[in-house]
This record gives structure tokens, sequence and C-alpha cells, in this order.
């Protein structure tokens, strides 16, 4: 030690708790407290990287998560790449390298996984079936990563330990979009969900079959003798306009293509949405049944 020379905590490789400055248009964490995921496989992220025992940091890193430090958050195969906003005007840059499946293993799990119908049903529905997992460990492999070494995590900060509290929270934030998307789990893994429908539907042509012969056959409506009666059309059958009501389920299509990735609103994006379907159901009824809007 120099005689006369001030140290400081980062002589040692420590760097006390500090102060993030404030992140404009980050994604803040849906839910507030508690879990951060509701389906089995999201929770199933969680518990195997709460199972590293990786420290208090993954405590911060939820923190960070709520607070909405996380500016940006990209997926694909093998490799996350994510901004997180510091105590540092500039935001750290963060990489997550999972080790991906290789060609002839997707090979052999997508095999399995087309002789098990459920399987492919609730997939091609876009739900992971609960038992998905054994496919793997038959096969001697993993769906989630089983050793923290299956991750290799980098972040600009000057924190020493790996990984910090901002891949902690972006870890967090990953286990939120997989509750919404589960194939990103695979995408993670090295196989797109395209690619993944694909090849657990695909399309075996027969001696007999060509794209052709599926093409349906109807007789076409014919056509009014009178030119001007078909280009100005006429009245419309009364039984051709229908019931007019409200929905009883708001918001149903929304519902059903999930939230909307990453969503960096304050209030969930389903139910800012589901109030303006309400809305706007009842300003189309009256419209179409000629009252006023309200």
């Amino acid at each position: 030690m120099v005689r006369g020379r001030r140290y400081s905590y980062y002589d040692f490789g420590y760097y006390p708790p500090s102060t993030p400055l404030e992140a404009k248009g980050g994604i803040k964490a849906q839910s507030k407290k508690g879990a951060f995921a509701q389906k089995w496989w999201a929770k199933r992220w969680i518990e195997v990287l709460e199972s590293f025992q990786i420290g208090a940091r993954l405590g911060r890193g939820r923190s960070y998560a709520r607070r909405g430090q996380v500016l940006s958050v990209d997926i694909e195969k093998g490799a996350i790449k994510a901004a997180v906003q510091g105590s540092r005007p500039k935001p750290y840059s963060v990489s997550i390298q999972v080790k991906q499946l290789t060609a002839a293993e997707w090979k052999k799990i997508v095999e399995q996984i087309s002789q098990q119908p459920l399987f492919a049903a609730k997939l091609l529905a876009g739900e992971m079936p609960e038992d998905i997992e054994y496919v793997f460990h038959d096969l001697a492999l993993s769906l989630f990563p089983s050793k923290f070494i299956d991750l290799k995590t980098e972040c600009s900060c000057p924190d020493w330990s790996n990984p910090c509290k901002h891949i902690a929270a972006v870890f967090y934030l990953l286990g939120e979009e997989f509750d919404r998307d589960p194939f990103l789990i695979f995408k993670m893994r090295g196989l797109t969900r395209d690619e993944l429908l694909s090849r657990l539907t695909p399309v075996k042509p027969t001696a007999n079959h060509s794209p052709q012969s599926e093409t349906i056959k109807a007789s076409p409506e014919p056509l009014p003798a009178d030119e001007h009666a078909f280009w100005q059309g006429g009245d419309l059958k009364e039984e051709l306009w229908g019931t007019a009501s409200i929905p009883q389920t708001p918001a149903a299509l929304p519902k059903r293509l999930g939230n909307f990735p990453f969503w960096r609103g304050k209030e969930s994006f389903l139910s800012v949405m589901e109030e303006y379907y309400i809305q706007a159901s009842q300003h189309g009824l009256n419209a179409f049944l000629g009252e006023p809007l309200e």
C-alpha cells in the first residue's frame, strides 16, 4: 500500500450500490409484486435462474425490471441483446448467449413431439405442453439451460460480478415475455416458431395429390344481363344485415393474440385495449342503428 494515497471501493473491485437514472420509455414489468410469471413454462425459467444461486443481484434485477430501467430487448437464435439504463448517462449494453441445440438434436425432438398428438395440438394453439420437458430429458437434452455455464452473459457496466443487476433485470423481463409467447424459448435454443410448426405439420404430396386438387370448384354466380343494373347494384335483402349486438367478450382478438411484446405502458396493454373496445362497440352500435352518438 502506497503511503499517503487514498484508496476507494474501486481499487478493490467493489462498487457500492448506486441509484439508477430515470429511464424514459423503458420496459416496465407488468407484475407489480410477487411472481414475474404466470404460465408454468415462464415460472420454470425463473426457477432455473434462481436455482443458480447468483446472489442478491437477482433481487436488484427485479427492482430494475419493475422500475422500467430496461430500454430494449432483442431476442434472436441463441442470443439476447438489451440496453439497460444504470447510474451513468450512457445505457449499459447487455449480451446473453444461450447454448443452442444442434440441427440433429432438434430433428430428434420434433420427431418425438410429432408422435404425441396432444403436444402438437397444444403447440399449434400457442401453448407449451406441460410434459414436454420429458421429451428433452428422454433424449438427454434440456429445454431450459440446465447449468449456468449454458448462459454466457456480459454487461458493459463496471460491476465485477457476472451476472450483474442489469443482466438480472433482463432475465426477469424475459420470464414475462415467455409468459406471453412460449415459442421464444424454442427460438432462444435455436428454432423459431415458424420452423417448429412447419416441421410439426409437414405437407407430404402423394401420387394423386397436387396443389390444384385442393382447389374448391364452385359454380359462379350468374351475372345480371343488364350492365347498368350490375354497376349500380341493388337493394340488399333484409336478412343480409343480420343482428347487431355488442360482443360479450370485449377485445377478443387482442386477447387471443396476447400482450404486446415488451409493453412499455404504465397500465396493462390488454386492460387498456379492453376499455377502448367497450367504448368503440357502443359507438359502433349506435352508428349502425342510426342513433345519436354519445
